[in-house]
Parts: C-alpha cells; structure tokens; sequence
C-alpha cells in the first residue's frame, strides 16, 4: 500500500520515520538460507566464494557457525564443498570448480542470473553489450565474465562519451542490478543519445527491492532531518540509499550499526527516517531505533511505501538434498 500523507513534526517530540520495505530482500533470504541449510545438512566446513552478502554482521554470524568465506577457489580443498554468493560468478569460475571436483551450491540472486541470461542472448544475436555498473562489484565482474569480448562497462556519462563500438547500430544495454534508478536514467539517456537504436532488456534489471527502498527513501524526504541507512560500506544498494537521500536534500549516513553513529549528527534534528540495506539485518534497525531513543527520539512511525512479497526457491542442489 502507498504512504499515507504525514506532516512534518512540529511538537517538542522527536520523531523516528521507520520506512518500509527495509532489509533483506528475497535474493538475500535465499543466499543466507543456503548456507544456513548447507551447514545443517552437510556440516562445518561449507565455503563461500566472497561474502555470501555485503553485511559484515551476516558474514561474522555465517562464519561463526561453520562457514569458511574465500576470496578464491583455489582456498578451497578439491572435491570439497563451495557455495557461489548471491552475486553471480563468470564462466570461468564455474570451469574451475568443475576442474577441481568441487560439490557446488549456486546462491546467485535469480535476478542476477536474469542479467547474465540477458548478455549471452545479446551477444549470440550479434550485439555490443554495454553494462551500466560498478567495475570492481562482484556482480558486474561476473556478468562482464560472461561474453568479456562483447562487454563494454561505463560508470558515467562522460564514459558513455568515449564509447567506441564496432558497430553502433547494433548496441544492447544491461545494468547492474542494485543502481541508482536517477543515475542510471541520465547514463540510459545519453547512450539513446549516442546510439538512437539501443534497446535494453525487456524488463528493466534494477531490482524491484532497489527500487522499492530508494522510492521510500524519496517519499520521506521532504519530511525529515537526517536519514541513516543501516548497511555496510561495501553494499552498493545501501550506499545508493544514501546518495538519493543527498539529491534529495536530505543529510544522509551510512551506518554498519547503532557504533557509527555520531550523536553530533543527531544536534538539531527534529525527525530522523530509517531504512536498511538489502542485506541488513533487521535487529541492526531495532537496534538503532533503541540508540535514537537514547537520545530522545521517543516517537516512531512506520511508514509502508508497498508491500513486498517476492519468495525465490532453493537452488536445486539444495533442493534433491532435502527431499
């Protein structure tokens, strides 16, 4: 359901804008069940190739309970155990594991697979694909790893500007999933510009949870002081959240928890929204929510901009274990 109108606090009360939806997002719950279920079916240890998430606090939590996280394959003993993060891996990830015997459990987002899909169909019909994203994210060094001949990466404008393409009348286009929506429609805008027969993916690849939190987070903004974003600083959907606070006009902060917060931030303001990463846990937000309380934000309300309800099933390696 959209947000109700509200109007700005007024009274002597600080108020707390909760928004929802905030948080995990259904390719995250599935990531994080994976290796959650993989520990209980199998044992310690499980590898994990690179964060399963971008959260520090899910990482720490996975870890302790028996998972051991790697940078690389080659971590990893032959014929062991490995689970591929929420991210995605390149083709030639996938050869390696196939070479050194591993037993792997796939936890790429199925919206990060849609993208990966997307490029090889462009490229077997023939087409340039630029990536709109982040070069040195997981997820864009994974779908650029899928036809690297055919893939051109711009992070701005100006690199749409010094696009050089074999043929610009055959150019297709694809975004890491966890973008700005504003930035990548300037970018979007000026490749039309540039190539007039581009053409994108038939659904757009920014990720309806992205979208749902940088939606809410535009809706609050005229109404608040100050946001905090709970979310780690390797998150690419969390630090969106803040720089669309900032255009916005709204001071904006990314906090891994309630420690980075400095009460300075809080001298002055009357109402503070709060949202979550994607990959954030939800007792990091209670957690603040108590913090801000401490300093006299006794007031909260709960601000719902749509109701999610996406559910994405197990891998199928995964799934033949259980039954």
């Amino acid at each position: 359901m959209p947000l109700k109108p509200f109007a700005r606090n007024c009274g002597a009360e600080k108020k707390i804008f909760l928004l929802k939806p905030r948080g995990f997002c259904a390719g995250v719950v599935r990531a994080i069940d994976v290796v959650k279920i993989a520990l209980d079916l199998y044992g310690p240890p499980v590898y994990v190739r690179k964060e399963i998430v971008h959260n520090k606090h899910v990482v720490d939590e996975l870890r302790e309970a028996g998972a051991i996280f790697v940078e690389e394959l080659d971590e990893v003993p032959s014929g062991a155990r490995a689970i591929f993060s929420a991210h995605g891996v390149a083709p030639s990830v996938r050869r390696e594991a196939r070479e050194r015997r591993l037993d792997i459990i796939d936890a790429t987002c199925p919206l990060v697979t849609k993208v990966h899909l997307e490029a090889v169909r462009f490229a077997r019909d023939g087409f340039s694909i630029v990536l709109v994203g982040h070069k040195d994210h997981d997820e864009v060094i994974g779908t650029l790893g899928e036809v690297p001949e055919r893939s051109y990466l711009v992070e701005t404008v100006e690199d749409v500007d010094r696009l050089d393409l074999p043929d610009p009348t055959r150019v297709r286009y694809l975004t890491q999933t966890t973008l700005s929506l504003d930035e990548t429609s300037e970018i979007v805008t000026r490749l039309k510009e540039r190539f007039p027969l581009v053409q994108g993916p038939p659904a757009q690849d920014i990720c309806y949870a992205t979208q749902n939190r940088q939606m809410a987070v535009k809706a609050v903004s005229e109404f608040c002081d100050l946001l905090l974003v709970v979310g780690s600083q390797n998150s690419s959907n969390s630090k969106r959240l803040v720089e669309v606070g900032d255009n916005f006009g709204v001071r904006s902060y990314l906090v891994n928890d309630r420690n980075d917060v400095d009460p300075l931030w809080l001298e002055g303001v009357q109402n503070v929204a709060v949202t979550a990463g994607a990959s954030a846990p939800e007792h990091l937000v209670q957690e603040l929510i108590e913090f801000l309380r401490g300093w006299g934000f006794h007031q909260m309300e709960e601000l719902e901009l749509v109701e999610e309800d996406v559910r994405f099933s197990l891998p199928g390696e995964l799934m033949i274990s259980i039954q």
